[in-house]
């Protein structure tokens, strides 16, 4: 081989390896945005990536007919709301939520500690509102029967439980998994006391389903535009760009002041 041809495929590997490490830095840059959007908890970000889910349709409540039966201790207008924290708390957190949302599952692992400790301190209080926007949007049932399986839990005392758990194992937004009972019973397992046989027919039989298709729309009623949505004595703050988990808590504090 002459020299001219080695040289030439010694540039050609150097040219190859500059490329290589471009796009692993590109890649790391990707992936730094991905966790600052869901771990950092800059919410703006999530905020997009709620609106985009929810812009589609709504899911339309096929496997859903059947009485309205709100789950035990549910609160405010219609019994739409599950209530966790002491009823005396000064501050009032509404979240609207879907367990298929990744922007929801976002939210929950970045504020969750936050958010226990205020309700555990007996500073703040939280209704959940569930909807089932992602099955209007992707197809599919799991929205509506993670919700109904939650709302089962509630019946059972084991609703924040439960609710952490789903969002620990939320599958994929275009998985449908939470469409199988048997996944959602499964998962009961990781909450001590709550796989009882009355927990298991009441998740099988849809018991809450009509309930849950309420909630959906009253979502839309609403006016509201993308899960999560999270309003703090009425104030939207899953729109400010620069909520943090240490500013949530110090609103919160401040308020009970």
């Amino acid at each position: 081989m002459s020299e001219k041809n080695r040289e030439g495929k010694r540039a050609a590997r150097e040219k190859l390896a500059v490329q290589r490490e471009k796009q692993k830095s590109r890649d790391k840059r990707r992936r730094a945005l991905i966790v600052g959007a869901g771990v950092v908890c800059v919410l703006g970000l999530a905020a997009v990536i709620g609106v985009v889910a929810a812009n589609a349709g709504k899911d339309d409540g096929s496997e859903s007919a059947g009485p309205i039966v709100a789950p035990s201790g549910a609160k405010g207008k219609d019994s739409l709301a599950i209530p966790v924290g002491e009823e005396g708390a000064k501050s009032t957190l509404t979240i609207w939520e879907d367990f298929r949302c990744p922007a929801c599952k976002a939210f929950e692992l970045a504020y969750r500690d936050t958010i226990h400790e205020l309700t555990g301190a007996g500073q703040l209080k939280v209704e959940y509102h569930l909807a089932t926007i992602i099955d209007g949007n992707m197809g599919g049932t799991g929205s509506r029967k993670s919700a109904n399986a939650a709302a089962c839990a509630q019946d059972a005392g084991k609703f924040p439980a439960y609710h952490d758990v789903l969002y620990d194992n939320q599958p994929p937004e275009t998985d449908d998994a939470y469409a199988d009972e048997n996944k959602l019973l499964d998962l009961a397992r990781k909450v001590d006391g709550l796989d009882t046989t009355l927990f298991q027919e009441c998740v099988k039989n849809g018991k809450h389903n009509s309930w849950v298709e309420k909630s959906n729309k009253a979502f839309f009623d609403g006016g509201f535009t993308g899960t999560p949505t999270v309003l703090l004595d009425g104030k939207n703050i899953y729109k400010d760009s620069s909520m943090t988990p240490a500013k949530f808590k110090r609103m919160v504090e401040d308020a009970n002041k």
